[in-house]
């Protein structure tokens, strides 16, 4: 059976999205990143939850959110999602190793603030 979701998500899923939406094409960010952005500081989880929550065909690149260790998050239901994810990343050219690891170094996406400073 298949929920329809009619209400407006809460205001901390749209800062979530907003702020994924500015995440650029080859690049990633981590889920406390994202909350960070998202003014949600130590909130990671809720970024987890919110990215969860998107309805299919959202234009939001939930793809190119990956956790602190630079891998892909494997979900509970057994879905595929984290394959999928994982082709999507790359290709848009992120690299992966043999134990599935990205290189955060190489791809996290560092957006510059107001005052001029990279957000980690």
């Amino acid at each position: 059976m298949r929920i329809e979701r009619t209400a407006a998500p809460p205001a901390k899923y749209r800062a979530i999205y907003a702020a994924v939406a500015r995440i650029p094409r080859g690049k990633v960010a981590t889920y406390g990143q994202i909350a960070t952005l998202a003014d949600l500081e130590g909130h990671a989880r809720l970024v987890g939850y919110a990215l969860h929550a998107l309805p299919d065909g959202a234009p939001v690149p939930w793809h190119r959110v990956v956790n602190a260790k630079g891998t892909v998050s494997r979900r509970r239901s057994g879905s595929g999602h984290d394959v999928l994810q994982r082709r999507m990343l790359e290709a848009e050219g992120v690299r992966f190793d043999r134990e599935g690891k990205l290189s955060l170094a190489a791809c996290r996406w560092r957006p510059r603030t107001r005052n001029r400073e990279a957000i980690p």
